[in-house]
């Protein structure tokens, strides 16, 4: 039954690679570069059209809210982002028949064993975009000041608020902070104003810093205020809030190594002492 099930299973990996392999040309024209790389991303570009007509409008909400967090490429439409969750899901409910069917299960067990893997490999992409997102929002954090910085010196060189942020988009250090600036400046030749594309990038960076930035610069063109001493403050409270976020990590690493120390380091340092004591009560005949 075993040999029945895998042969069945390289069976099926063989057809995929050659459906994979003779779409290539047709799927991946016209996507991104690097998704046009990926493995997978024939199979997201075929399945999208069947997929697009159950898009709900929360799911086109949640991705254009948490896909420029992310930093997901412009390919990725939210009827991808649906046939991406489906393909994991089909790929969680095989791998879920075939480890039930390879531990000899019962057959009431596997449909309710694949289910259970369907559904986590479904859900799994939101999660995963949310992780990115927050790992994407601790580099923006690290490169906040020093960007702060360079603004000020652009300002206090005498370059317009419009000219400092251009050389900050164009010179400042290739990161995610940089490259969601250059995405919101971009928005300009669409004919946004120079306040609603800051307000853009203050969401999509979802950073305080930034949003406090926005507000500090709409309020000071409102009255007139030099933007020199404003950045500087602004470049001066992230510093102090770098270090502070620094201190309070700092405080809960020994909690955290509290759990692991416990668990492993312990029980090893209590078995060092306590066996020479062992063997010696037990050679005595206590």
């Amino acid at each position: 039954m075993i040999g029945f099930w895998l042969g069945l299973a390289l069976v099926g990996v063989a057809v995929s690679l050659s459906c994979w392999v003779l779409g290539w040309p047709w799927a991946g024209e016209g996507a991104a570069g690097r998704d046009r790389r990926a493995f997978w991303w024939p199979w997201v570009r075929a399945l999208a059209p069947w997929c697009a007509p159950w898009v709900s409008w929360a799911m086109r909400r949640h991705l254009r809210q948490w896909g420029p967090r992310a930093g997901l490429a412009d390919a990725w439409r939210a009827e991808h982002w649906l046939a991406a969750r489906v393909l994991l899901a089909a790929l969680g409910l095989g791998i879920g028949a075939l480890i039930a069917a390879g531990f000899g299960l019962s057959w009431r067990f596997v449909p309710l064993w694949s289910a259970a893997l369907a559904l986590a490999a479904f859900l799994w992409p939101n999660q995963f975009l949310r992780r990115r997102a927050a790992a994407r929002r601790q580099r923006m954090l690290r490169e906040l000041p020093f960007m702060l910085d360079l603004m000020t010196l652009c300002v206090e060189a005498g370059l317009s608020l419009q000219a400092s942020l251009r050389q900050v988009a164009d010179h400042a250090p290739a990161g995610p902070l940089r490259q969601s600036l250059r995405d919101a400046f971009a928005l300009e030749r669409t004919g946004l104003g120079r306040a609603d594309w800051l307000a853009q990038w203050a969401d999509w960076t979802d950073l305080p810093g930034v949003r406090s930035l926005v507000l500090s610069l709409a309020q000071a063109d409102h009255l007139g205020m030099s933007l020199g001493p404003v950045l500087r403050a602004q470049a001066e409270r992230q510093r102090s809030e770098r270090f502070l976020r620094a201190e309070t990590l700092a405080l809960q690493a020994p909690v955290k190594m509290l759990f692991p120390m416990v668990l492993c380091i312990f029980p090893c340092t209590f078995l060092v002492i306590g066996f020479p004591v062992a063997v010696k009560l037990m050679d005595a005949g206590l």
